[in-house]
């Protein structure tokens, strides 16, 4: 069968509406946090179904903000997953608090029956991490946190757009964070939304994220803008640029077909790779969900022709790019040695980490592109 070039991993989807979108904020005069990103976040809010969305130039600086607004301080525990990337553990280090770790389930998600063995006089939130577009199981979680007092601050840089029991998730959220990294559903470079129903954890998350100032620059330096604020809190740079929300914009308003055309693919790879020895594939009808499907994950199991590193190298030497969603925190050094952590704990995780492959999955990826990916597969394991 006919090679291509290289076949990426992700693609972010750009078109000529974002290229100009982009030239109209530069030729506006204004680069920074302004209109733009007050009209991004009031769209986004609407499209979630909350009541308040804060524009961040990361998930991570998001996470961040809000265990910081919530009072998450030295000594505390936060509950989270080690089937994560490090932003999540990390965000909590930063505030001088401990991450819990806690194995999965073979969904990849974070399992409530987990949480509970973990929950100690000092474990002051719940982490959940949604995973390739897939929620977490909110309604035990929520039921959990609520019996032991806890907050839950969720971690949903895989879900924009997954719908959880009717609702998209962030709707009923306490606070919520998705990211908009160049892999991601939609995108605007690097950037992040939160998304809360709490006015006071909205107002003060808003405020941390640039500088701890009563009033923004766009504000100050408005015709009718006051030149005079006070810093009320030793706060961070963490807020978006009005270049990166006019793309944000865009992607927002096309999120529905981009989210169709990523189901498109994952139904074409689950048809013509079902029949493939040795291929676990994910769970595509999952109830009470609409899965967004920012990956495609599938797993080779232990009899196959060739392992999962191997495959990865031929799939390379195809130009076939691959992923691996996650190595998971506990096999990572720094958390290993810090928190004494012993990767027998963590079985499923294990299991899942030795045997899981993220495919190309974009909205550009073509026919023939995927066509060639189903063969290169076939060679290899067949």
């Amino acid at each position: 069968m006919k090679g291509f070039n290289f076949i990426p991993f992700a693609r972010p989807h750009i078109t000529e509406e974002e290229v100009n979108a982009v030239m109209e904020t530069l030729k506006s005069g204004w680069l920074t946090t302004g209109k733009r990103t007050r009209e991004f976040e009031e769209e986004f809010k609407k499209y979630i179904g909350a009541q308040y969305a804060i524009a961040v130039n990361s998930c991570t600086s998001g996470l961040f903000l809000v265990l910081k607004a919530l009072g998450i301080k030295e000594g505390d525990e936060v509950i989270i997953p080690t089937w994560t990337f490090c932003a999540t553990a990390n965000v909590v280090i930063h505030c001088g608090a401990i991450p819990v770790f806690t194995d999965v389930a073979y969904d990849y998600l974070l399992p409530p029956e987990e949480i509970e063995k973990k929950i100690t006089k000092k474990t002051k939130a719940i982490i959940p991490v949604h995973f390739a577009g897939k929620s977490c199981d909110m309604k035990k979680i929520k039921e959990i946190a609520e019996k032991y007092h806890l907050y839950v601050i969720e971690d949903a840089a895989h879900a924009c757009g997954t719908i959880y029991q009717g609702k998209k998730v962030g709707k009923e959220s306490l606070a919520c964070v998705f990211s908009f990294y160049p892999t991601k559903n939609i995108t605007t470079g690097e950037g992040g939304m939160v998304v809360t129903n709490n006015k006071e954890l909205a107002e003060k998350i808003r405020m941390m994220a640039l500088h701890g100032l009563t009033l923004n620059a766009y504000d100050r330096y408005q015709k009718n803008g006051s030149w005079y604020y006070q810093v009320v809190y030793p706060g961070y740079k963490c807020n978006m640029t009005d270049i990166q929300a006019s793309i944000g914009l865009c992607q927002l308003r096309k999120i529905e077909k981009l989210i169709k055309r990523r189901q498109e693919i994952i139904n074409y790879y689950q048809e013509n790779l079902k029949y493939l020895p040795d291929l676990i594939l994910p769970e595509t009808e999952i109830v009470d969900q609409r899965v967004s499907w920012h990956l495609y994950v599938i797993r080779i199991s232990k009899t196959a022709k060739m392992g999962r590193d191997a495959l990865i190298d031929f799939l390379r030497e195809k130009n076939i790019g691959t992923s691996v969603h996650f190595i998971p925190l506990h096999l990572h050094p720094y958390y290993q040695k810090t928190y004494n952590l012993n990767p027998k704990d963590f079985p499923v995780a294990n299991t899942l980490f030795s045997s899981c492959l993220s495919l190309p999955l974009y909205p550009d990826l073509t026919k023939e592109e995927q066509d060639f990916i189903i063969y290169s597969l076939k060679e290899a394991l067949c």
